[in-house]
């Protein structure tokens, strides 16, 4: 009569302890990818930076501005290395030296790339979590900006 009583019980007990520590293994994962992915945003940041310092800028009405062309670059050219980054993630701005908006070519002192608005989706069993990212920002000084020795580049590819 007593072993009729105990039956499934170790089936229970399995199941619990399961539970917890297959949700704990895959917080243990979600927090590692978490990290990969603000690891990413940093580097495209300033990846980001890095390109619009050498690379000249679109200059259509005398105010520096930024091509689409170069953030597609900077953001790996196409490879998806993270879930849902897309250019309207990514700003660049054309600093002066006082960290104003440069409203001419040659007023450019500092570049200043960041990436906002990510939202990173948790995939934990049972927990569904969006965390908005930190907004990453990179601020280089100028470098060429397109000059080369035979003249201005327009993109750099």
């Amino acid at each position: 009569m007593r072993v009729r009583r105990q039956r499934g019980t170790y089936l229970t007990e399995f199941a619990i302890v399961a539970s917890v520590v297959f949700t704990a293994i895959f917080a243990v994962l979600e927090v590692a990818r978490l990290m990969y992915t603000y690891n990413v945003l940093t580097e495209a940041s300033r990846r980001s930076a890095r390109l619009a310092a050498v690379c000249a800028p679109n200059n259509p009405a005398g105010v520096p501005s930024v091509y689409e062309d170069l953030k597609s670059l900077a953001l790996f050219d196409g490879t998806t290395l993270v879930k849902n980054l897309t250019n309207d993630n990514l700003t660049i701005d054309y600093l002066d030296k006082d960290g104003a908006s440069a409203l001419t070519y040659s007023a450019i002192s500092l570049v200043r790339a960041s990436i906002s608005d990510y939202q990173h989706q948790l995939l934990i069993p049972g927990f569904f979590i969006t965390l908005n990212a930190p907004t990453f920002v990179t601020i280089l000084p100028r470098e060429s900006l397109g000059a080369t020795r035979f003249g201005i580049t327009t993109i750099c590819s």
